[in-house]
């Protein structure tokens, strides 16, 4: 268990001990450890699927996703936000009650494991209260972030329903116009539906600042993000986001994004993703990687399917696809092959995961940056590909020289200070 007695009395020693400073990796590694072991670790997007919520298939288990409990406690991740996603659809009353169906059933399935799977191991926060609370009793946290405001159709009250049941973040669209804000897509051919906010969105906004829901500017776009600044009387956050200045990619945040939310008093929750991270190093090895699995799926009779494009097939070639488990076959065949290669390109790393996480505070100071990785959503890199490689990113912070404190501020304390500060927003307008 975190933050006990001994933990402290030794960290006490440690610091008062003149030859404490690590002197090679073996004592750096150990010093990186205990800092590991006593700050609270939180992810702000970790994306879900509902079939690893059942009575024989759950969190409980080491399942072939990145987050789950067994991982969680190798890695020593404490705080995983579990994210209720669902993807664009029409801006219809279908598509609505489609989208509201397909949220509340991922509320359901975070509800089951921490109230029917793993009540023992793992219990839902709401307030940084529970986090510090639940960490004390030895336990993992849950906690819920909704990915696209979609699913609020055009029902206000939403708004507040899906904070009843946990939800304390929210971003108002995602890949694609929401009926709420444009979305960074956008950029892409400069059509846009409502050069920002939409007069609705405008309404959810001060509704999230009401009941006390954080404001999540991740997927929306720069002219949604300015005017939701514009609106809220409470702090906002990029849930897993970058670096624009280092990777220019439009799900990332230019400088006048950064000062922006610095002004705020939010913070950017610097974000795992490849490609996002950098894009030459990312296209370099993807290109060589499909090359590969092209060949062998040659050689199979077969025609591979990159992930955006198998997300445009219709429904029922995916099943078919899913169903012989040829794409599966090929990556690992081709995962086997990459391994062999001594001059295959490398890999996007936890060092440069990092990277974006030192230009961010000095960009914003550090009251402003935290971690997401969005894992179970396509994000990951080479020392950080799933929860149990969880300490690597505090050894990598640990070798640029952070200190404890700073380390804690990154992890969790700078996020929870964000969610305090919109409840008492809340308090405040009630």
């Amino acid at each position: 268990m975190k933050h006990t007695f001994l933990k402290y009395f030794a960290l006490v020693i440690l610091l008062t001990n003149c030859n404490s400073e690590p002197k090679n990796e073996e004592e750096l590694i150990a010093f990186a450890k205990d800092i590991h072991d006593r700050v609270i670790t939180l992810d702000t997007h970790c994306d879900i699927n509902v079939a690893n919520f059942t009575d024989s298939i759950n969190y409980t288990q080491r399942l072939g996703n990145q987050v789950n409990l067994p991982k969680m406690l190798e890695g020593g991740l404490d705080v995983p936000w579990f994210i209720v996603y669902t993807g664009q659809d029409s801006l219809s009353r279908v598509g609505f009650e489609k989208a509201h169906a397909n949220a509340i059933s991922k509320f359901n399935a975070i509800h089951r494991l921490v109230k029917d799977y793993a009540p023992d191991k793992i219990e839902l926060a709401r307030t940084s209260d529970d986090v510090r609370r639940i960490i004390k009793s030895g336990k993992k946290v849950a906690m819920i972030g909704i990915e696209n405001g979609y699913p609020v159709g055009l029902d206000i009250e939403n708004v507040q329903k899906f904070y009843n049941l946990g939800a304390r973040y929210m971003s108002l669209s995602h890949n694609g116009h929401s009926q709420l804000c444009d979305s960074n897509t956008g950029e892409a051919d400069d059509v846009w539906l409502h050069n920002g906010l939409s007069d609705f969105g405008k309404m959810v906004i001060k509704e999230m600042n009401k009941v006390g829901m954080m404001i999540d500017v991740s997927h929306p776009s720069k002219e949604s993000m300015r005017q939701m600044i514009e609106l809220t009387k409470a702090p906002i956050i990029a849930s897993h986001s970058s670096a624009r200045a280092l990777c220019n990619h439009s799900r990332n945040l230019d400088d006048e994004q950064l000062q922006w939310l610095k002004e705020n008093g939010g913070v950017v929750q610097t974000v795992a993703f490849r490609s996002y991270l950098s894009t030459e190093k990312f296209e370099a090895r993807n290109a060589k990687a499909t090359e590969i699995r092209n060949k062998i799926a040659d050689s199979m009779g077969v025609t591979y399917y990159g992930r955006r494009e198998f997300r445009a097939l219709d429904k029922t070639l995916q099943d078919s696809i899913r169903e012989s488990g040829y794409l599966s076959k090929i990556n690992d065949l081709a995962k086997a092959k990459i391994e062999t290669l001594t001059d295959f390109p490398p890999e996007v790393n936890v060092s440069d995961f990092v990277d974006h996480i030192d230009y961010l505070v000095e960009k914003m100071g550090l009251d402003h940056v935290g971690i997401s990785s969005d894992f179970d959503g396509g994000g990951g890199v080479e020392g950080w590909n799933d929860a149990s490689e969880t300490f690597n990113v505090t050894l990598e912070l640990v070798r640029r020289g952070y200190s404890e404190d700073q380390i804690e501020q990154l992890w969790s304390g700078n996020l929870l200070r964000v969610l305090d500060e919109c409840l008492a927003v809340a308090n405040s307008l009630n």
